[in-house]
C-alpha cells in the first residue's frame, strides 16, 4: 500500500488527546499526543485496508475566528 499525507485534528477530553482524521473520519485517543497519533494511523490503515479511497487532492485546511460570547 503506498503511503498518502492525512490530516490529524487533536484535542484534549479529561485526561485523554483525541485524534481524528477528516479524509477518513477516523478517530482515535491516547494518554499523550505521540500515542493518540500512533494509535489513529493504526485505526485509519486498518479502516483503509477495508475501505481504500481513490487517489484525490488533499484538501484545504485553513483557520477562521469567530466570536465565541
Amino acid at each position: 500500500m503506498p503511503n498518502r499525507t492525512f490530516t490529524a485534528v487533536l484535542h484534549r477530553e479529561g485526561e485523554w488527546y483525541v485524534a481524528e482524521c477528516p479524509e477518513v473520519g477516523t478517530v482515535s485517543q491516547g494518554k499523550n499526543i505521540d500515542e493518540a497519533l500512533a494509535n489513529l494511523k493504526e485505526a485509519t490503515e486498518l479502516y483503509l485496508e477495508e475501505f481504500p479511497i481513490p487517489e484525490c487532492e488533499r484538501p484545504l485546511l485553513t483557520t477562521f475566528e469567530a466570536a465565541c460570547g
